[in-house]
């Protein structure tokens, strides 16, 4: 018995699979270089059979974008909001679970990373990690109000570097390679909080 006609050459893909190629594609050629015809070549569809599974790119990269910021954010608000839990702590602990996050989600947070504000929905994404950043400098603010991190390095300045070596995890971490997400987040703490020396 032949295959009904409406199944016939059109791969059935889930949202979750078209937005996970979507981001592979976006990272390799560049969110702006990309276009509808690609991922449908992607996903091996027609141009006009992809907007069956997807109503636009910016849908698609709304999604992405909104993957990695809403687990950083409540990561980070879950941090800042622990009770019985001193500065310090709370400071460690936004570390190893922004790389934690950062390995669980890595396309969707590398795609973060290279947004340029290029249109609407990119300038929203950066709005909501200059927030994410404003809430990493009152951590440290706060741990360095109660001596547990050095005072003599503005906030804000401690924060851009501590988390731009957690952000900079994007251009050389591979899962399933010798590091494993836990040793990471673990190392990544140690070298921030104690540095290099024995």
């Amino acid at each position: 018995m032949a295959e009904p006609a409406s199944r016939r050459g059109r791969p059935g893909y889930d949202q979750e699979t078209v937005l996970r190629r979507a981001i592979d594609l976006f990272i390799r050629q560049g969110y702006d270089a990309t276009s509808m015809g690609d991922l449908a070549r992607e996903l091996g569809l027609t141009k006009s059979a992809i907007y069956h599974h997807v109503p636009s790119k910016e849908h698609l990269l709304a999604a992405a974008l909104d993957e990695a910021l809403d687990t950083l954010t409540a990561a980070i608000d879950a941090a800042a909001a622990a009770r019985g839990v001193d500065a310090q702590e709370r400071l460690r602990t936004a570390v190893r679970e922004s790389v934690q996050i950062l390995v669980d989600h890595l396309p969707a947070v590398t795609l973060l990373l290279r947004v340029h504000g290029n249109s609407e929905l990119e300038l929203a994404a950066l709005k909501r990690r200059r927030a994410l950043d404003d809430k990493l400098a009152d951590l440290v603010r706060a741990a360095a109000d109660a001596g547990a991190v050095r005072d003599d390095i503005p906030p804000e300045l401690i924060s851009r570097l501590v988390f731009g070596m957690v952000n900079s995890l994007v251009e050389w971490y591979r899962p399933g390679g010798p590091v494993d997400a836990d040793t990471l987040a673990r190392s990544v703490a140690a070298i921030a909080f104690d540095g290099l020396r024995t």
